[in-house]
């Protein structure tokens, strides 16, 4: 979408009941439509916007569409084909850095929070215009604009003057007006899902006689659900259809429609879509495929469709998808073509691939596992995956969220949302794509350790504390555990078996999902059965009965050195499983009085004898160790992520983030995008606190051998070269050199070398040899989509080779920092490895912490290396560091449409 501000700009915005509108920058050809609104209102909304009842309107209108830039500025929202101006907003600059804003708002139209979205818009362009604070005066009577001022989030002051108020603002969007805009679209986000999963009526546009066809399959799981409202087909060639009375169009239809589903062929969608906007329906699914998914004509009729949905006001599922489908009783409604119907539970699923979709239902069924609700997004030309995140986060039916994704539309709004919603509710995300997701240009260590691979992704979910799986198998084994149990204490495992064999199988899974199988306390062991092995896993022998089960795991589930319990069953030849799984849901009574989960896995048995044992879903039941195991590792990271809590960054009060803007901007104006010259990435780094080896720069080998002469002791040099990034593979690196003849000559062989391998040598830097240590890379790449992505790893010659890295989103928090060291292979190097004294490892988080605030406050950092990283019981310093700037992504609109 075309970001505010730009003269030909336009953005949709949804509104706080789910409709939209669209707003765009005044034109001069506003004129009639503004005379239009301004002469709609009544004469006491006149009197109050103009302080007079008998205004001249056509000189207001045209004041209104001569806005232009330098004197003021002015938007409108439309809605409607051809489109009709709802509201109007301007600001007039009155002094150097202030203006005068006002608004006017068609009357059927107030109380949606149209003026509020017309100030952020304003607020979006003014600071580019010099403008640091708006003031508007307003008649005391004028309760209904003071409201919209009050609610809108920003900073008031209000001054009390003869006969008027006078309110003063900020002309920009803080984060306390940002803050109020996402709640409205929290709650447009909310009443928009609400007339897809809970409409008050519903038409059907597509039904069909002819068996086979997706009409026919949606009307008959419309009708077996027994949709609780009014359900209607719209049918131009048949009078009925399976007895239900049949309308020629949409606007025949008697009565209001909430919700059209449409299944007809994509040529007449974007026709029907008017129709139904003409006709007040408020939501669409469309289920015909033919639109973005098949190429450039199928694009432009999706556009076509998204538009006749914007100035109707209308919101989308699809094109392209399965359907919608509630189960809650005071809904029942089922509008998708899948086969299997699922049974009714806690736990919601959005998929952006129809037949992911048809997988997940029919696999939930088989498992026995219900549904609250289910969403296919499909080519998510409208609503997506962040919408109804929103709905469910506030849906009292749903506990457990589940994700298919393909792509993301806007992943830093994806992470925000999902960040909040997983703090009450566990969101379990299956992400395609684990492969190349696309190429990326990279000049830089960090960049060639992030190409090709979608460590992005995991770094977002990983922020936003969501789940990721490979499979919908997985997914759906680690949402029967969140669905059913408590989230575990921590990672303290008992394993309860009558066979040995899956019990060690069971311990070496833990060990790999790093679960913790530990010896039982003294207590604990002396209150099982006799017979029982008393180890952990506890074998209880093949003979061991269902009330030795039982008793086994009520006792272990309430030791409080075990947070977990998984109970393994293989039938032999007298226990039945049934009078097992009726042990084992008796002792999760018990176990569920202590807060511990309870997993039960059930070997040898057939699927449907597994699904019937876990049909109350009390209980959930794998049919192998390492399915359970696996899910359990899943949830046990959640819970942490869960209980540890938000992960602020820190604050540091001694970097100069105007110097670096400074450098950032003169590189941008001086040649658009490249690398800073070395005496530039030393002022930036040094202006974040972040240490780099004493250096100095050399413009030939002569004054490389006086620099190093004065230096003193060891020196390294090293050639600078424009487009040269590998400096060791071409020769550009010397290293342990004393003296200022071994200088020299090692700068003019290094002047040789790099010329053969393409460069041209331009100068040198000389630097004061570092203390021995490990050798890290710290980095930054940054991501049109995700962000600034901050990666460490074991750094030096064979960074890419090892590939031993940990990517996090900028900004990071201390946590953050901590966890990405410790996750690397690589990391008992830093901790006293063979006797070696233990590195500074509070040094390198301080670096890692303080290159997150340098990406996070300054976007135009495209990529940053600073390799090697050395670190030693004394400290960090950088060796060597690279930083490339490129001008960064247009800001995204906001508020606006962005998904």
């Amino acid at each position: 979408m075309t970001a505010v501000g730009e003269p030909a700009g336009a953005v949709d915005v949804a509104l706080r009941d789910g409709s939209t509108v669209r707003v765009r920058p005044v034109v001069a050809g506003d004129y009639d439509q503004l005379r239009a609104l301004l002469g709609s209102l009544s004469p006491e909304s006149r009197w109050l916007r103009f302080f007079s009842a008998g205004v001249d309107l056509d000189t207001m209108a045209r004041r209104a569409a001569s806005r232009g830039s330098g004197r003021g500025y002015g938007v409108v929202a439309t809605v409607g084909a051809p489109e009709r101006i709802v509201g109007h907003a301007a600001y007039v600059v009155t002094a150097p850095g202030k203006a005068e804003v006002a608004f006017e708002v068609s009357e059927e139209r107030h109380g949606q929070g149209i003026g509020t979205l017309l100030l952020a818009h304003l607020a979006a362009v003014a600071p580019s215009e010099g403008i640091q604070r708006f003031v508007a005066t307003v008649h005391p009577s004028n309760s209904r604009m003071a409201q919209v001022f009050r609610n809108s989030g920003f900073p008031v002051e209000l001054a009390v003057g003869p006969g008027l108020l006078e309110f003063e603002l900020p002309a920009s969007l803080d984060a306390g007006a940002i803050a109020a805009f996402e709640d409205r679209d929290r709650a447009a986000a909310v009443a928009a899902v609400g007339h897809m999963l809970r409409p008050s009526s519903v038409a059907l546009i597509g039904a069909s006689r002819r068996e086979g066809t997706v009409g026919t399959a949606l009307l008959s799981n419309l009708l077996a659900a027994g949709f609780t409202g009014p359900l209607r087909v719209v049918n131009p060639k048949a009078g009925k259809i399976a007895g239900i009375q049949a309308y020629p169009a949409i606007a025949d239809v008697p009565g209001p429609i909430d919700l059209a589903v449409i299944a007809v062929p994509a040529q007449a969608v974007p026709s029907i879509a008017r129709e139904c906007a003409d006709a007040g329906v408020r939501a669409l699914v469309v289920l015909s495929s033919g639109f973005a998914e098949v190429g450039a004509d199928g694009a432009r009729l999706q556009a076509e469709l998204l538009d006749a949905c914007r100035t109707g006001g209308m919101r989308l599922v699809g094109p392209n998808c399965l359907g919608v489908l509630n189960t809650a009783p005071d809904v029942s409604l089922n509008a998708t073509f899948a086969p299997v119907v699922p049974r009714r539970g806690r736990i919601a699923l959005a998929s952006q691939s129809g037949a992911f979709g048809i997988t997940a239902i029919a696999e939930a069924a088989r498992r026995g596992l219900g549904l609250s609700s289910f969403v296919s997004t499909g080519d998510k030309a409208d609503l997506s995956g962040n919408d109804f995140l929103r709905y469910w986060e506030q849906d009292a039916d749903t506990d457990v969220i589940l994700l298919y994704l393909e792509s993301f539309g806007n992943p830093r709004r994806f992470g925000r949302i999902a960040r909040t919603v997983a703090r009450t509710k566990p969101i379990v995300a299956v992400k395609s794509g684990r492969s190349a997701a696309g190429a990326r240009a990279a000049a830089s260590h960090t960049g060639g350790l992030l190409a090709a691979s979608d460590v992005t992704v995991d770094a977002l979910f990983a922020h936003a504390g969501v789940i990721r799986t490979e499979t919908v198998a997985e997914q759906l084994d680690t949402a029967a555990l969140l669905a059913a149990q408590p989230l575990p204490r921590g990672n303290r495992v008992a394993i309860v078996t009558n066979a040995g064999g899956p019990g060690i199988a069971a311990a070496d899974a833990c060990t790999a999902a790093g679960l913790a199988v530990e010896p039982l306390s003294e207590r604990c062991r002396r209150r099982l059965p006799d017979h029982a092995a008393l180890g952990n896993p506890i074998d209880m022998i093949a003979s061991a009965s269902a009330e030795d089960f039982q008793r086994t795991i009520e006792q272990v589930a309430e030791d409080p050195d075990v947070d977990a319990v998984i109970a393994i069953f293989i039938p032999p030849l007298i226990t039945r499983a049934a009078d097992v799984a009726a042990a084992i849901r008796a002792a999760s009574e018990r176990a569920a009085a202590s807060g511990t989960p309870l997993l039960a896995v059930f070997m040898a048995v057939s699927d449907a004898e597994r699904a019937e044992l876990s049909a109350d879903g009390a209980i959930p039941v794998y049919g192998t160790p390492e399915e359970a195991v696996r899910a359990l590792g899943h949830v046990g990271r959640y819970a942490d992520w869960h209980r540890e809590g938000p992960d602020e960054p820190p604050v540091f009060a001694d970097v100069d983030g105007d110097l670096v803007a400074g450098i950032l901007a003169d590189a941008l104006g001086a040649g658009g995008a490249g690398w800073l010259d070395p005496a530039d990435v030393e002022r930036v780094l040094a202006a974040y606190g972040i240490a780099l080896i004493e250096s100095r720069t050399a413009h030939s080998a002569a004054e490389a051998g006086r620099q190093a002469a004065d230096l003193g002791g060891l020196v390294a040099i090293k050639a600078v070269a424009p487009g040269l990034v590998h400096k060791a593979d071409a020769g550009a690196v010397a290293l342990e050199l004393h003296g200022k003849s071994a200088v020299v000559r090692a700068a003019q062989a290094m002047t040789r070398d790099v010329a053969a391998a393409g460069h041209a040598v331009e100068g040198f830097i000389v630097q004061r040899m570092a203390p021995p240590g490990v050798e890290l890379i710290v980095g930054i790449v940054g991501d049109p989509d995700f962000g600034p992505v901050v990666a460490c790893g074991a750094g030096g010659h064979a960074v890419e080779l090892l590939g031993d890295v940990a990517v996090r989103l900028a900004p990071l928090g201390p946590r953050d920092a901590k966890a990405m060291l410790r996750s690397l292979r690589t990391y008992p190097l830093l901790d006293g490895y063979r006797g070696a004294e233990p590195a500074d490892v509070a040094a390198v988080e301080d670096v890692l912490l303080r290159v997150s605030a340098l990406a996070a406050a300054h976007p135009e950092i495209a990529e940053l290396d600073c390799n090697p990283l050395r670190v030693g019981p004394a400290g960090a310093l950088v060796l060597d560091a690279r930083i490339r700037v490129a001008a960064p992504p247009p800001l995204r609109p906001f508020p606006a449409l962005d998904r």
